[in-house]
């Protein structure tokens, strides 16, 4: 399988995140999935979830997207923006 290259954006390097995930909940409650078994099937690497799910990078939108639709959940209930942060 080829993996295709995801933007990501390392938050360190911008104004600090206002972005929260719920990737690793989400993983658990969809029968205790592996980081690996999710970067499967958006395509990218474990290191990238892992990195995503500690909130050191804000993944693009389409990788966003692709969570949404593995999870089967709206946008809204993996990734939350809270501009009071």
């Amino acid at each position: 399988m080829v993996r295709k290259s995801i933007t990501t954006v390392k938050v360190s390097e911008m104004a600090k995140s206002n972005i929260q995930n719920n990737i690793r909940k989400l993983r658990f409650n969809t029968g205790e999935m592996t980081q690996q078994e999710l970067a499967d099937k958006v395509h990218v690497s474990r290191q990238t979830i892992v990195a995503i799910e500690k909130g050191s990078y804000s993944p693009s939108l389409e990788l966003a997207f692709r969570f949404a639709h593995i999870f089967e959940t709206p946008l809204a209930e993996v990734f939350t923006y809270d501009p009071k942060q």
